[in-house]
């Protein structure tokens, strides 16, 4: 049965008092969880978890916890090694978890084979994720939509019967099968049983039909039951498509199930409107976000963290990725992420925070091959501007448990400081009280672009405090809040974190550079204070000491006696410090280290403190941490320290920055010619012979012509070619070839051997820049000689359009759909090719049909030697493909970590377009004169930074325009000093290896 929402609100609530129910232990809501520390950094442990929730937030063993996530895809970087690298970024940066699509069509290359090696290896990267301390969000689908090919149904779905992402059962065959082999590995990690950290499984993913009728509402109830009797007992969601209340608790047959799943729900406000209250302060009811269902915590499943831009361009103006982090960039995170916060938002994921690359034929129709998103860490590795307010707002949830539990309080009026009395500042406030603690948080949001000081009264403060609100930004305070041993009575700095380390507290505050701030700590009497470093003001009054601090540097101020034996040190950091500030928990107690880009993982053995991370400048090290501790080694090498009257160890020398790192120019090119295809004489006898007369496609069989839906034939990758013969083709005089591709799919013909043309989709304009699939028909005139006549057409389909409307739009047909002659009616036998068998090591996605991939003219062991030699840049004439191959060496310090790209260059009126293989991998394809992307990532593993390396090119031109490649050249996006060990990922089984 549907569990109206009063019965199901009712049974939840019978679980809120620590029952457990459905004969599980693994995941439940107990009594209502006082506010207590954070639960441990999660790992697998091989000890058993509780995970549930209330109506506040999470629970892991009881404990409260603010899930602050960031959405990762492991199948946009195929380097396992670097997987590590990338989590380790973002445990620093204060994420506590990570959310992960799995993406069907990776790892399916046909019906019942289920991959999971390599690069595709899930099981190393759940293990991954949790030796590197990060819960997991899980994702499986079956759909994911993820601007991936299909939405992440496998290719070979498109050609099946069934409705997918219905009760049809042909479809739950398929998607139980799925299922199964991702459940097989997911149990292995679940943090309940020990074996891993996966807190949160989702089913299905933006389901937003069939809403009430019975093929949805099966569909999700047999989703449910199918995850379940796969052993998963983690909670599990939905992520509501808006802001609908569609699959809440109670719509939906569970089971019997209570008290062990929750509404979720996504959102990608415009940066250019104020921010959405989706929770406490909003409208409410199922329109209201997390108001849908009061009884479970807020859940943001999906949050912009950027967007994604089509071919063209239009989304950002050709201003690319760039202009998609200037409009969502660090204080649009502040403004729109503690709004969030303020509205009882407490499993927070940004999607994306790494988005790396849709290399091969992974991206959907409506994405080039970047999927940079403007995220908070780039396609490349790269820490951003807009890791700042995450990495504050991480380490602040991490440290203050008072956050998990909050309800509104009284709304206070801000004022404008300076103004007449009365003034309103335009500030929205949010005002949120701990029950338990009786801790009060404020969060100022600016929706104008003007700075505002504003005034705010604030509860046991006598005159409203002052506090600067930059344009468009917002800042967090707090009152009553425990700093270890002290309370904090105010500051208008936003608080980052709190630890004790040896004998002393320290509390982290943080703002713009060169803000005036005041600090006030609660002490029974007056303190000893020293200013250790920086400039501050000091006064005690009215059981307070007050510091007040311009912003610059690290400012600290160490606090002594005044009723309490534990010194507090306070330091007072802008931005740009706050972001060299990294604690790290480890089994002896917390450590706090400060200076370098990056600290990775910090380990106590004996007395010594080894710390590994990055360093970019050269830069000094400082370690706060536990007792005992009097040495310091970094990255495996012995530093001298000395103790500091901080109540820390320093090392006498400043780390050293990264070295140079020296690119080789590319050169020494060979050419090929390609398409034997075209020619008249081709032998096409081994081809598929195109003669079906029915299909599942959504598209429909033109009347009279054979069935020639490249999916049909077993192609769904790349490009696909056809032959048609035929004899009589009286008095024609022209022939229309009508085809379906994706965005900017194009079409090119030759009859007996010589070019008729080509036709290319139109580049997408802001009315149709999600449109996914593509239909014209190409007209080209003919002249016949008598005799025997073969038309050739080869088509570049760009991938299949996604589902997301549930509509079965993943099955448009792709290649050629009719092909007329005007004047005539030959009878034509048509044949059809397209790629190969996949690729054991770079999976089914990584190749098309091209004669050159089917020969391995991209893989670094084919021979080349008799190719002609040629030079760059090129500008030849012609329709068809032809092939550059070259070779490099790189020897960059295995101590460096590089993230390196090509570079494509030219005349953008140049009609051309490349497909990148590096050492056999697709790396993405480049079309000149579309754009706007020009630097395609080349990711360790893939890319041999310590040997030789094989570059391809594949370029497809459609003789209108001299073809290039233009300039092509290696381009160092960063490097760093530390990094992670890399394995390089060219044979099966060496991508295990660490």
């Amino acid at each position: 049965m549907v569990l109206s929402r009063r019965t199901f609100s009712a049974l939840a609530g019978t679980t809120a008092l620590g029952l457990t129910l459905s004969g599980s232990d693994g995941a439940f809501a107990r009594a209502s969880a006082p506010t207590g520390p954070a639960p441990e950094p999660p790992g697998a442990d091989g000890t058993r978890h509780t995970v549930g929730f209330d109506t506040y937030s999470m629970l892991v063993d009881g404990r409260r916890v603010v899930l602050w996530s960031g959405e990762v895809h492991p199948f946009r970087l195929p380097s396992p090694s670097l997987w590590r690298d990338v989590l380790e970024k973002l445990r620093a940066h204060g994420y506590n978890t990570i959310s992960v699509y799995v993406s069907w069509n990776y790892h399916s290359p046909a019906p019942g084979q289920y991959d999971f090696t390599g690069v595709r290896d899930l099981d190393l990267f759940l293990r991954t994720a949790a030796e590197t301390g990060l819960y997991v969000i899980l994702r499986p689908g079956p759909y994911i939509n993820a601007e991936v090919d299909a939405g992440g149904f496998p290719g070979w779905l498109t050609a099946t019967r069934g409705t997918a992402r219905t009760s049809d059962p042909t479809y739950l065959s398929y998607a139980d099968e799925w299922l199964t082999a991702v459940n097989r590995i997911a149990v292995r990690h679940l943090y309940t049983h020990g074996g891993g950290t996966i807190v949160l499984y989702q089913l299905e993913n933006e389901y937003a039909n069939n809403v009430t009728s019975p093929r949805g509402l099966d569909y999700m109830a047999h989703l449910y039951a199918k995850v379940r009797a796969d052993g998963i007992d983690v909670p599990l969601f939905h992520n509501d498509k808006g802001r609908n209340g569609y699959w809440a608790p109670g719509t939906f047959d569970t089971g019997g199930e209570r008290g062990r799943y929750l509404y979720g729900f996504d959102g990608y406000p415009s940066p250019l409107a104020p921010p959405p209250d989706w929770g406490y302060y909003g409208i409410g009811g199922t329109k209201g976000g997390s108001t849908a269902s009061p009884e479970t915590p807020g859940l943001l499943a999906e949050f912009g963290g950027g967007w994604f831009d089509p071919w063209g361009g239009v989304e950002f103006d050709g201003k690319g990725y760039a202009e998609s982090a200037r409009t969502r960039d660090a204080a649009y995170e502040r403004r729109f992420y503690l709004t969030n916060l303020a509205n009882g938002i407490k499993v927070h994921n940004v999607y994306m925070t790494f988005g790396g690359t849709s290399w091969g034929w992974l991206p959907a129709p409506v994405v080039y091959t970047s999927y940079d998103y403007g995220a908070a860490l780039d396609e490349a590795r790269r820490p951003t501007p807009k890791l700042v307010p995450m990495h504050q707002l991480g380490h602040l949830l991490h440290s203050v448990p008072d956050l998990a539990k909050l309800d509104r309080a009284a709304d206070i009026h801000v004022g404008a400081r300076g103004g007449t009395s009365g003034a309103d500042a335009g500030i929205t406030a949010y005002h949120l009280v701990n029950p338990d603690t009786k801790a009060h948080f404020h969060i100022l949001r600016n929706d104008r672009a003007d700075d505002v000081l504003a005034a705010v009264p604030l509860d046991g403060v006598n005159d409203p405090l002052p506090v600067p609100v930059p344009g468009l930004d917002a800042r967090l305070l707090a009152t009553g809040l425990l700093l270890g041993r002290r309370t904090l009575r105010y500051s208008s700095a936003q608080p980052m974190l709190w630890l004790t380390a040896g004998r002393q507290d320290i509390a982290v505050f943080t703002g713009r550079k060169g803000e005036a701030t005041q600090t006030a700590v609660e002490c029974a009497s007056e303190p000893t204070v020293t200013v250790l470093e920086g400039k501050a003001g000091h006064a005690y009054t009215s059981g307070a000491l007050r510091v007040d601090a311009r912003l610059g540097g690290l400012t600290r101020v160490l606090v002594e006696g005044g009723g309490t034996d534990a010194p507090l040190l306070l330091l007072l950091a802008d931005d740009e410090t706050s972001v060299r500030l990294w604690r790290y928990d480890t089994p002896s107690g917390p450590v706090l280290a400060y200076g370098p880009a990056l600290l990775r993982t910090v380990a106590l053995r004996d007395t010594a403190v080894h710390l590994t991370g990055d360093t970019v400048e050269a830069a000094e090290l400082e370690v706060w941490g536990p007792r005992g501790m009097s040495e310091v080694v970094w990255n495996q090498s012995t530093l001298t320290v000395r103790a500091t009257t901080s109540g820390s160890l320093r090392a006498e020398q400043r780390l050293p920055g990264v070295a140079a790192v020296r690119l080789p120019a590319l050169g020494d090119w060979r050419f090929h010619a390609e398409n034997p295809e075209s020619d008249a004489e081709f032998d096409d006898s081994a081809w598929k012979i195109a003669d079906r007369t029915s299909s599942y496609s959504t598209t429909p069989v033109p009347a009279g012509q054979p069935v020639l839906f490249a999916d049909d034939y077993g192609f769904h990758y790349g490009d696909v070619w056809y032959r048609g013969r035929f004899t009589d083709a009286g008095a024609a005089g022209s022939v229309s070839l009508s085809y379906v591709t994706g965005t900017q799919g194009l079409l090119m013909a030759w009859l007996d051997g010589k070019p008729l043309g080509t036709h290319r989709m139109p580049v997408p304009d802001k009315s149709t820049v999600r449109q996914g699939t593509w239909s014209a028909t190409a007209t080209f005139p003919v002249r016949y000689g008598s005799g025997p006549h073969v038309l050739s057409v080869l088509v570049r389909r760009m991938q299949h359009d996604m589902d997301g409307a549930a509509k079965d739009t993943h099955k448009a047909a792709r290649g050629l759909t009719a092909v007329t002659f005007a004047g005539a009616s030959p009878a034509v036998t048509w044949r059809i090719q397209g790629e190969a068998a996949p690729d054991p090591v770079r999976g089914p996605l990584n190749h098309g049909g091209l004669h050159g991939e089917r020969q391995g003219w991209h893989l670094p062991e084919f021979a080349d030697g008799g190719w002609k030699a040629a030079e760059f840049p090129r500008a030849a004439r012609g329709q068809g493909v032809a092939w550059y191959r070259t070779g490099f060496r790189l020897a960059i310090d295995p101590g460096v970590d590089a993230s390196i790209g090509l570079t494509l260059t030219d005349d953008p009126a140049r009609a051309y377009r490349v497909q990148i293989f590096l050492n056999g991998w697709n790396m993405g394809q480049y079309i000149n004169d579309v754009g706007p992307q020009h630097t395609f990532v080349l990711p360790g593993g893939v890319l041999r930074t310590r040997g030789a390396n094989t570059l391809a090119l594949a370029v497809l031109s459609d003789g209108t325009t001299p073809a290039g490649p233009g300039e092509v050249k290696l381009t160092l996006m960063g490097s760093a000093a530390g990094g992670v060990p890399v394995t390089p990922v060219d044979s099966p089984g060496r991508a295990h290896a660490r």
